[in-house]
Formats: C-alpha cells, sequence, structure tokens
C-alpha cells in the first residue's frame, strides 16, 4: 500500500515507521520544513526513532511537504496536535487545517483516519463536514473514515505500536472494516468498535483514569506532608495488596499531550451535553495545581537552611515531562522554572535531553559544577543514568520530587 501520516512528530513518525517496516511506502507529510527537511536527510527528532531505524527505510519513506502527495495514498492517517485554548477548550486548529488540506486532495475510496486525541463526536461532526465540503465527496460511501486513538508511550520498549492493541471504529462497517484491515498490517491485534465516538471515548477515559488517580494520590501526598508521614512508606505498605489496589505515584505534575489535557476534552463535552463533570475537572485542576505546590516545598526547603527564593541558586534536574525523552510538552518542570524565575530565584537546570529552553532563556549545564554552586537542587525528572548518590552527596540541600533517591539517607534530602 502507500499510505501517508500527515503530521509526523512523536505519534506520526513512529506510525510511519511501523508502516514502511511492513514493507509499505509511507508519504510523512508536515508543514514545518525543518522536520521534514531532517527526515529527508535521515536525521530523526524523536528519541524512540534512531537514526539505525532510520537509515534502513529510506526508500519507503517519503517527507514532503506538498499536499498533492496525498492524492495517490490509499490511506490517509491523521496525526496533529489537538491542544487546548488559554481558556481550557479544545483546540482543534491543527485538525482543521489539516482536514482542509486532505479535502483539496481526497478521491473516491480513500481511507482517511484521525489518530489525534478529541473528545467524542469529533470525527463524525467536525472532521467529517470539513472533508465533505472539501472535496464534493460523502463520508460513509464515497470515502471510508474512521478514528484509531494514538497509544503510544514516548520511551517505552515494552509495548511498541506492534505490540499495542489498536482500537478502531469507523462512520459504518466498511469504514470500520478498511480501518481494521490497515491497522491489522502492522499490529497484533485490533479491537473493532461500534463506532469513532466510541473509540474517542475509550481513549480519554484512559487517560482520565489516571489522571484522576494521580490527582488524588499528589493530594495524598500533600496531606501526609502535613500529618509528618511518609507517602511512599503509605504507597508501598497499600501495594502490598494482591487485589483491588492500583498503585500511582505521586509527582511534581503531569506533562506530555495527552494526560494534561485529555479531562478538560472530555469536560467540554459533558458540558455541551448539560452535564457537570466535577469529578473529572476537579483532579484536572489538581494536578495543574501541583508544580505550584513543588514551588513552595523547594521555598520551605530554603527556608530552613535560613536562604529566600529571591537570589538562591536553585538548580532543576530534569526539563521534560517524563524520564528518558527530550519531549517538553505540559512539563511539569517547565512550569517550576518559570515560577520561581518570577520570585527571584536564580535558576539553572541540567538535562541531558534537552538541550536549551529559549522560553526561559536557559541553556543546560554542566552537572558537576552546578551541584558544586547551587543552593539547592530539586529532582523534577528522572532520567536513566543520572548519579543522584553523588548529586545528594554534593548539593547543600536536594528535594526529590520523583523518589529516585529511594534507598539514600542524608540530613540533606528532602522527598515529596
Amino acid at each position: 500500500m502507500r499510505i501517508s501520516i500527515v503530521g509526523i512528530g512523536y505519534v506520526g513518525l513512529p506510525l510511519a515507521v511501523a508502516f514502511a517496516e511492513a514493507g509499505h511506502d509511507v508519504v510523512c507529510f508536515d508543514v514545518d520544513v525543518e522536520r521534514v527537511a531532517a527526515l529527508t536527510e535521515g536525521r530523526s527528532y524523536v528519541e524512540d526513532v534512531g537514526p539505525d531505524v532510520l537509515a534502513p527505510l529510506r526508500e519507503h519513506l517519503h517527507p514532503t511537504t506538498d499536499p498533492a502527495a496525498l492524492a495517490d495514498c490509499e490511506a490517509v492517517v491523521i496525526c496533529v496536535p489537538t491542544p487546548l485554548t488559554d481558556e481550557h477548550e479544545p483546540d482543534l486548529t491543527y485538525l482543521e487545517a489539516a482536514a482542509e488540506t486532505i479535502a483539496a486532495q481526497l478521491r473516491r475510496d480513500q481511507l482517511v483516519v484521525l489518530e489525534s486525541t478529541t473528545y467524542p463526536g469529533t470525527t463524525r461532526e467536525r472532521l467529517a463536514p470539513i472533508l465533505e465540503d472539501g472535496s464534493g465527496l460523502a463520508a460513509g460511501s464515497d470515502f471510508h473514515l474512521a478514528f484509531s486513538p494514538e497509544r503510544i508511550d514516548p520511551g517505552r520498549t515494552d509495548f511498541t505500536v506492534r505490540t499495542t492493541p489498536k482500537l478502531v471504529g469507523g462512520v459504518n462497517a466498511a469504514s470500520t472494516e478498511r480501518a481494521r484491515a490497515l491497522y491489522a498490517e502492522i499490529c497484533d491485534e485490533v479491537v473493532v468498535l461500534s463506532s469513532p465516538e466510541a473509540a474517542e471515548l475509550a481513549k480519554l477515559l484512559e487517560n482520565v483514569f489516571r489522571s484522576v488517580n494521580i490527582a488524588f494520590v499528589n493530594e495524598l501526598a500533600q496531606l501526609c506532608d502535613r500529618l509528618g508521614i511518609d507517602v511512599w512508606e503509605v504507597i508501598d505498605a497499600a501495594s502490598t495488596k494482591p487485589f483491588g489496589f492500583m498503585r500511582f505515584d505521586p509527582g511534581p505534575g503531569m506533562g506530555g499531550h495527552c494526560l494534561p489535557i485529555d479531562p478538560f476534552y472530555l469536560a467540554f463535552k459533558a458540558k455541551e451535553n448539560d452535564f457537570e463533570p466535577a469529578f473529572i475537572e476537579l483532579a484536572g485542576r489538581v494536578n495543574q495545581a501541583q508544580p505550584a505546590y513543588c514551588v513552595e516545598r523547594i521555598e520551605r526547603a530554603l527556608a530552613a537552611d535560613g536562604k529566600q527564593v529571591a537570589g538562591a541558586r536553585v538548580l532543576i534536574l530534569g526539563a521534560s515531562y517524563k524520564g528518558g525523552v527530550g519531549d517538553t510538552r505540559e512539563s511539569p518542570a517547565l512550569k517550576i522554572i518559570g515560577r520561581l524565575q518570577d520570585l527571584g530565584a536564580k535558576v539553572s537546570y541540567h538535562d541531558p535531553f534537552v538541550p536549551e529552553l529559549p522560553g526561559h532563556g536557559l541553556t543546560s549545564v554542566d552537572l558537576d559544577s552546578a551541584l558544586s554552586e547551587t543552593d539547592l537542587a530539586a529532582i523534577v525528572t528522572a532520567h536513566p543514568g543520572l548519579d543522584y548518590t553523588a548529586v545528594v552527596a554534593t548539593a547543600p540541600s536536594t528535594i526529590d520530587f520523583r523518589n529516585i533517591t529511594r534507598g539514600i539517607e542524608s540530613d540533606t534530602l528532602i522527598r515529596l
């Protein structure tokens, strides 16, 4: 087959690689000229896809900024961002632009699949009309349309595109079957749902489930702080129960494209249907407030050493939203850095995966020299390969928001 991926970022590029590895030709379409140029030269900008992976696939991957290349593809898969507006409502700007581009090239019997996370009804109510109006074709009869949520977890190797079950739901039975057959080429298991709405909501359920539980354990951590109880000891104890309990760990806040955003997508749709999603919105607010709580803990740690945050030298360890990747989307570290800068702290950071933070005027510093020149080191992202024993031994004070220092005993170490 000849397949096009619209949007070749953290979701689209691994998907393109999977289809190319299965022997299919893949048109990698993106409006980002630098991203297309990098892929053309065999350079990867996604940690999970190294140059050794791209090298043998060059003849199957066709990066382009030319929308005309979409016309001769059997399937077009949309993998564009779906962020939030400043008012915390769905921002479908990228999706609508992609739909208009596809509509101008759409032909009969093509399959269009949306993978971007969104609220129930988007595929049928927002995407389909744009495709139909721009092409003069009807969804479900002239062309096929389905939703299949991405389930990629950047940096993870135990579950891949092939081994993670794929959900598909089309606007009719024929569309669903076309989507099922497409993903059967690269996925060991394809789970068929009755509609795109069911598939859209299933993806939100996966992530909102995590958001709600993370919010609960983050609140528990704050309560344990006031009670003088070690939250990690409590979680370890509860985790010994072999049934009826699922472990979630507290942290500095949630990052990435999905977890911080999905509760608000679901809440938006709920309100459209006169339903007040109090529980879901509360979880979103609790998690968004967690970086501010971490800044308060840093302020208290500095005060215990007789220092004010204004003028204090604070070293942030980790700028990406999770360990082992360089993705800073919605990273709580950025919010912590920004708040500390607003309070007058002299902030530096070290992250082997994120060389610079232009928005904060910072570049990653050498760890050894920074540790000896700081007043406090805060572990915000637990990257592999860092010597955290040395961090605790060298820094005058260390606060660990990830429990990566478990087993290290020191009077200068504070855990969330």
